[in-house]
């Protein structure tokens, strides 16, 4: 799959350090990353670009793709959003070598798949996306814009993730299940219903919480 090699991240801390581990790891160039400051703690030693609404930052993007390494998922869509209408220029997903991807898989631009992650065949990712280390999503699932699957969650078969919505840590959502957009499904949760747009679900078996 070709890929654009030269990406400026946008935000730089504890999501973005796992971003950049995997654009790196993958064989791309990270130009440098725009954040509100520049960081002290840099593992990366990444040019400091200034913010992505400076001048700097937005020459560099200019020359550049980006890639919004924001952890939140209201605040990576909002940003992503802002720099797509200002014409520039979202970078193709970041992969990890160590993920399994079914080449029948779809996978939008500005998608995170962190180390060890499973999408299965058939399996849609969308735009701004994050599948995390370890997390599974099997065939025919679909995972909405900017929505996050967190470390060790399995989504099996034919589940329909909404725009935005978060699955937590070690979550099970059950074949055919529909989460809502914006939806929050809680750490270790077992899902055997659907869960509507906006609601927050924990425990086993899933409840919604008042």
């Amino acid at each position: 799959m070709p890929y654009s090699t030269s990406v400026i991240l946008i935000g730089y801390s504890g999501h973005g350090f796992v971003v950049a581990d995997t654009l790196l790891a993958s064989g791309r160039l990270i130009s440098g990353y725009c954040d509100r400051e520049e960081k002290v703690l840099n593992p990366h030693q990444l040019p400091y670009l200034g913010e992505e609404t400076g001048q700097e930052g937005l020459r560099a993007l200019a020359a550049n793709r980006f890639f919004c390494a924001i952890g939140d998922n209201r605040i990576r869509a909002r940003v992503t959003a802002s720099l797509l209408n200002q014409s520039l220029a979202l970078a193709d997903p970041a992969i990890d070598p160590s993920c399994r991807v079914s080449p029948h898989a779809t996978i939008g631009i500005g998608a995170l798949l962190a180390p060890f992650a499973t999408v299965n065949a058939m399996a849609v990712i969308g735009t701004g996306a994050i599948i995390n280390t370890g997390a599974t999503v099997e065939h025919e699932c679909i995972v909405g814009r900017f929505a996050h699957v967190a470390p060790g969650a399995v989504v099996t078969g034919n589940v329909s993730i909404g725009d935005g919505a978060f699955v937590s840590a070690g979550a099970i959502i059950l074949p055919g299940i529909r989460i809502g957009a914006h939806a929050t499904v809680g750490a270790g949760a077992v899902v055997l219903r659907d869960v509507p747009a906006g609601a927050t679900v924990y425990g086993n078996p899933a409840k919604e919480k008042p």
